[in-house]
Parts: C-alpha cells; sequence; structure tokens
C-alpha cells in the first residue's frame, strides 16, 4: 500500500511536467506568431517594430513614434489578414510606443 505522502509527491511532480510542457507550447507560439508578423512587414517597417508579446490570439508591438503608430494602424487590417494567413492563431495586432532597441 502506498503511503498518502508518496501520491502526493507524484501528483506534484504530474502538475510540475504539464506546467512546463504548457509553458514549452506556449514559447513555440509566441515564435510562431513573431516570425509570422516579421514575414508580412516590409524591410523599412521592421526598422520601427519590436515584437513584445503573443498571448490569446493577440500580437503586441512596440514602435519607435507615433508617425509609425498612425502609419502602422491605417494598415492594421490588411497586416492583420496576411499575418492570419501565415498563421490562424493571430486574431488581432496592438501597437503601442516604446523601446524598439
Amino acid at each position: 500500500m502506498r503511503s498518502p505522502k508518496a501520491v502526493r509527491i507524484k501528483d506534484a511532480l504530474l502538475d510540475v511536467m504539464e506546467g512546463l510542457m504548457h509553458k514549452t507550447t506556449e514559447a513555440r507560439a509566441s515564435e510562431d506568431a513573431e516570425s509570422s508578423f516579421k514575414k508580412s512587414l516590409t524591410k523599412k517597417q521592421r526598422e520601427h517594430i519590436k515584437f513584445k508579446y503573443f498571448r490569446k490570439g493577440v500580437v503586441g508591438v512596440n514602435v519607435d513614434s507615433s508617425v509609425w503608430l498612425y502609419s502602422l494602424s491605417l494598415g492594421k487590417e490588411e497586416l492583420l489578414n496576411k499575418v492570419s494567413k501565415k498563421n490562424k492563431a493571430v486574431k488581432d495586432i496592438r501597437f503601442r510606443i516604446g523601446s524598439v532597441a
């Protein structure tokens, strides 16, 4: 007969392993979204943005100036369509002014 402690350790290890697998899957999805997003941009646009995150279908991007924020916002629907064709998981893009270094 197993001791209650042994069962708890087994459950804890399984929880940890599931958590690690989930994080690995999230990281892979983020890399895929970043790649799809960057491939959809022009070289000039890539110089002015920095991919920040991918969560729940939303790509978060920093833009280096208000001019580029406005320019990318005007073409957001077209850009979103390009990215979505490459990666079905991407549902929206959010731009904000921030560091791109």
